[in-house]
């Protein structure tokens, strides 16, 4: 795959990886591009289908999986989630920077590929602090609730075995680990910048 060199952001449910993403792509939109994945799991309220994900059925995205369509796929309570190879390329054709959105395993499945991405780790000051974020959302039920919390504890765990991540932010404070990132990236934006120029 050509083009920019993408950037994967892993990190549990609840660390602000969205937030920062969706700040940063606001900030530089002729620079970022979202790669959006699949899933098999049903829109939430506000949820708008190509943009957010593009939902699909089970058997339509295991056809894709067993195609050798996806760059890396996962199963979470029950349903699929995954980035295709299209939807990259597709992000990479306007020259612009990919930004996947993963989990651990997603991680892991990139490593095994020629992607060649940045890895970036976006982790919470701490697990009480994540379950309170997430208890604040108010879009989970005790049962998956508790799931991305188990979840969140291997992420967190796994974050800082060496070698995994490029980089870890602890996002304790917003600004800060926006800044953070925007610092990471810096060369990568002012490439990009400069070839549109």
């Amino acid at each position: 795959m050509s083009g920019p060199r993408p950037v994967v952001l892993s990190g549990p449910s609840g660390a602000g990886k969205s937030t920062l993403m969706k700040r940063l792509m606001k900030d530089h939109e002729d620079v970022f591009g979202f790669s959006v994945s699949h899933t098999t799991r049903n829109p939430r309220p506000g949820e708008e289908d190509g943009k957010d994900y593009h939902f699909t059925t089970k058997e339509a995205m295991q056809e894709g999986i067993d195609n050798g369509e996806y760059i890396e796929n996962a199963e979470f309570s029950g349903n699929l989630y995954g980035t295709s190879k299209a939807a990259i390329e597709d992000v990479q054709a306007k020259n612009l920077i990919c930004i996947l959105d993963v989990d651990i395993q997603g991680v892991k499945r990139i490593k095994e590929t020629d992607l060649n991405p940045i890895y970036i780790s976006i982790q919470p000051p701490s697990m009480e602090i994540l379950e309170k974020r997430l208890r604040d959302r108010q879009t989970e039920t005790e049962e998956s609730l508790q799931k991305r919390l188990e979840a969140a504890r291997i992420d967190m765990e796994l974050s800082n075995e060496p070698g995994v991540f490029d980089v870890v932010i602890i996002n304790d404070d917003l600004e800060r680990a926006y800044e953070e990132l925007k610092d990471i990236l810096s060369d990568d934006i002012q490439k990009v910048q400069e070839a549109k120029s």
